[in-house]
């Protein structure tokens, strides 16, 4: 994790804002926090670190991957067994009154909230596939947050309502397993994938070890959920994070070096096949259109 993301640890147990924070520690020697409560929900990444977790009366032991929510009023507090082991976390908070208002927008980004008042099941386990697709979200919410572009106010709420929706989806299917089929949920499951490594190597042979089926097999389902190859879908996925890049003031060439084209050629005859423009042009004329 990028250490320009991380923030210093405090004990403050109240909002700033008035919708939602994000935060994320990686400390050592760092000492147990007392109980408390707060007024707002809490989602805790849990990424490393030798710790658990009170919640209430009972203590729960957490592996990387794990997500945990804690409602507002509910006292809590870490454990840390060993100081010398860096302890490392995502911390989300949103206010109850933002909750109301995406509850008045759809009552699926209530199920989360529902499930751990109702059940009192705070500790949700995940898959490092899964957990690495929430971190992607997780991350380019937080480097919103703390950058300063054009449009942030903007994109900064469809981020955390991308993310709850994501986290209550991914409970739901979890428990309602008949609700997604097996094709389906492997299919999202290898969006996700793509989106969380981007900028990397994202061969079919690479996604097929990845999720231990056969290259056939994920190239048919993925053709018959999209309509598109794997790669034709990498593309498309990687030209729009260059176009936005672009935008944003990154060089061109950083832009396509960073997001996975291996040389300018076929960037360029990829970008140009899709915006029906060269790179070049496409800056200059948007750099036109901002003046």
């Amino acid at each position: 994790m990028h250490k320009k993301l991380q923030s210093r640890f405090s004990t403050r147990q109240y909002m700033l804002s008035k919708d939602y924070e994000l935060y994320y520690y990686h400390d050592t020697s760092l000492k147990n926090v007392d109980i408390h409560t707060h007024d707002y929900y809490e989602f805790y990444f849990f990424l490393g670190g030798n710790v658990s977790l009170q919640i209430d009366k009972d203590i729960h032991p957490v592996s990387p991957g794990d997500m945990v929510i804690v409602p507002p009023g509910l006292a809590h507090r870490p454990i840390i067994h060993d100081v010398a082991e860096p302890y490392s976390r995502f911390v989300f908070w949103i206010s109850s009154e933002f909750c109301n208002h995406l509850l008045s927008l759809s009552s699926d980004y209530g199920y989360l909230m529902q499930l751990v008042s109702t059940r009192k099941t705070y500790v949700f386990h995940n898959d490092k596939i899964t957990f690495n697709s929430i971190i992607a979200k997780l991350t380019r919410l937080l480097e919103e947050m703390q950058a300063n572009r054009f449009g942030k106010g903007a994109q900064i709420p469809v981020y955390v309502m991308d993310l709850l929706l994501f986290l209550n989806r991914l409970v739901y299917e979890e428990n309602h397993p008949a609700s997604a089929g097996d094709n389906d949920s492997l299919y999202q499951n290898i969006c996700n994938f793509i989106e969380a490594h981007i900028e990397e190597d994202l061969s079919l042979e690479r996604i097929s070890g990845e999720f231990f089926m056969s290259k056939y097999h994920i190239a048919h389902i993925f053709k018959a959920n999209l309509g598109l190859s794997i790669h034709q879908y990498i593309t498309k996925k990687r030209l729009t994070y260059c176009r936005q890049s672009i935008l944003s003031g990154m060089s061109i060439t950083n832009a396509y070096e960073t997001f996975g084209f291996g040389d300018y050629s076929s960037f360029y005859r990829a970008f140009k096949k899709e915006y029906g423009i060269s790179p070049k042009d496409y800056r200059d004329m948007n750099s036109e259109i901002l003046r």
